[in-house]
């Protein structure tokens, strides 16, 4: 059982004070005070309407996985956790996804994007929705007694940042809604960019000292905290244009690299994490409970039997899965969806060949379905990106599966996977801190070094030297250790190798081999309907 899931405790009184909210969720946010006396005499805590602001990033809604807190929103769809893998994997180079649902072939192919595309506007939704749910709980506390207010505080300015943070890295713009603009009648005109960064950046810089060390597995802490912090400098000379923070950043004039690798070597040695000894725990069923949960700095939770969704890691599973070439209950799942594969831009880092794949001594390599021995043609996958649209071309990941670390056979087979999703572990701080060093941030370059080496023999693949620690390796190491986590598409733009035909992948711009696509890429356009809703949003360039 997860430590921290969705409270049924006043769950009733909670629909009521926040279902409301989503009735125009872009441009007008609703005050729902009046139910929040109830809420009280059942919560003193307020346990559930937290854990409801929580689960606003892997769930569709409360009252299961046909349920949907952004109405309008395909409830399967449109969850959190969902849109960040399509708008973050399926549209960079590691990963494609067959199924084309009206709208998921341009993520998938990098091509023919406009306002109407229903996967960015659920993403632009689900941002709008769980800021003012933040914004609730924010409000309610300087109204109301609890004992651990300013905590909680702290926890909905985490929440809301991180969710300003996909705003920031996906949209570019938008209205910031804090807890003074509940009630607020009218569409509130936007903010650029530089304004959002800088607003996020001081709202977590505020709240370092106020979250604690831990609170409990499955809530921030202030490792998350840091590593937010460390992701919005580290990507700071694409949000603001400089890697020199301007006024009014406190930190004005101080290099953004030099503060992203602060930030990372605070998670390091204050955080009181460290890898996991086997990376394929960090990505079982057990992962909450094996020491896996020593690396994860912060997971979304996953629960198969009381909040299903088929938003979080059951979309990453099932939706790598599919009878027709493998046996589902090798990874506890019931479900096969037969959508997602891996292209040779990621597992060909590990490999030219199905036989070098197959060979390789890395861990990470290993964690792809290829079958390409098998006696029956029909099962076998190929190498070969020939067709997107095809099951067998491309190579399943395997990387996330239901099934226990510890004791696999005691796995229970459920339609609904019970894997927390880690959107942060201390791998990922280490990676970060050497590129920040690489970049010209200071730093340690030997300890840079020696962070990247403990990433890479942990799966077994061979130490490198410093000769070799370059950007562009920590950029493809980046993909051996985090693809199909949510982080590629800003990486590749970090890099200058998302837009652009420097850099070519298999589908990109709609061609097998790869074509170059525009520069207007690297944001995502808004939504249509969210323009209708606020009439004082404007396009992206490049989309009107």
């Amino acid at each position: 059982m997860k430590m921290f899931k969705i409270s049924i405790i006043g769950i009733f009184v909670v629909q009521l004070l926040l279902s409301s909210c989503t009735d125009d969720l872009n441009t007008e946010p609703r005050d729902e005070k009046r139910n929040i006396d109830q809420l009280i005499d059942l919560d003193p805590n307020l346990s559930g309407l937290v854990s409801k602001v929580y689960g606003t990033l892997a769930l569709s809604g409360a009252s299961g996985p046909g349920s949907t807190d952004t109405p309008g929103d395909d409830a399967g769809e449109s969850p959190f956790l969902r849109g960040i893998i399509n708008m973050q994997d399926f549209t960079a180079d590691a990963m494609k996804n067959r199924w084309g649902d009206n709208g998921l072939d341009p993520l998938t192919i990098t091509s023919g994007w406009d306002e109407n595309n229903k996967f960015m506007r659920y993403m632009y939704n689900r941002i709008y929705y769980t800021v003012p749910q933040a914004n609730i709980v924010i409000d309610q506390m300087s109204v109301f007694n609890i004992s651990n207010s300013k905590q909680i505080v702290a926890e909905m300015k985490f929440l809301r940042a991180l969710s300003y943070f996909y705003l920031i890295d996906c949209f570019g713009k938008g209205p910031i809604l804090t807890e003074a603009d509940l009630g607020l009648k009218e569409g509130k005109a936007e903010s650029t960019r530089k304004e959002i960064f800088h607003f996020v950046e001081k709202d977590l810089l505020e709240i370092e000292d106020v979250i604690p060390q831990f609170i409990g597995y499955g809530r921030t802490n202030k490792a998350a905290v840091r590593m937010l912090l460390a992701k919005l400098y580290l990507n700071a000379e694409v949000y603001i244009g400089t890697n020199v923070l301007p006024a009014p950043s406190p930190n004005a004039g101080k290099s953004t690299y030099e503060l992203a690798g602060k930030y990372s070597k605070l998670i390091i040695d204050e955080g009181g994490f460290k890898l996991a000894d086997n990376f394929q725990s960090l990505f079982s069923g057990d992962n909450d409970v094996t020491d896996a949960k020593n690396e994860i700095i912060y997971a979304l939770i996953a629960e198969p039997l009381t909040s299903q969704s088929y938003g979080n890691t059951t979309y990453l599973i099932n939706g790598s899965l599919n009878a027709a070439t493998m046996t589902l209950s090798d990874y506890g799942a019931t479900e096969g969806w037969g959508g997602h594969r891996a292209t040779k831009a990621w597992y060909g880092l590990f490999g030219s060949s199905p036989q070098e794949l197959a060979e390789s001594n890395d861990d990470r390599g290993r964690l792809f379905w290829s079958n390409y021995l098998s006696p029956d043609p029909a099962k076998r996958h190929s190498f070969e990106m020939n067709d997107f649209k095809k099951w067998t071309d491309g190579y399943p990941s395997i990387k996330f599966r239901n099934t226990n670390f510890i004791n696999p056979t005691a796995t229970i087979l459920t339609a609904f996977s019970g894997t927390d999703f880690p959107l942060y572990r201390l791998a990922d701080a280490y990676l970060m801190y050497a590129e920040s060093v690489l970049r010209g941030g200071g730093g340690d370059a030997g300890l840079a070094l020696q962070y990247v080496n403990a990433v890479r023999t942990r799966s077994n693949a061979t130490a490198i030297n410093g000769g070799q620690l370059t950007l562009d390796f920590i950029l493809d190491e980046r993909a051996r250790e985090l693809n199909f986590e949510g982080h590629r598409r800003t990486d590749l733009i970090r890099f200058g190798k998302f837009t652009g035909g420097s850099y070519l992948w298999p589908w990109k711009g709609g061609v097998k081999d790869g074509t170059s696509i525009p520069e207007h890429y690297n944001l995502f356009p808004i939504p249509l309907k969210a323009r209708q809703a606020n009439p004082k949003l404007t396009q992206n360039p490049g989309y009107n």
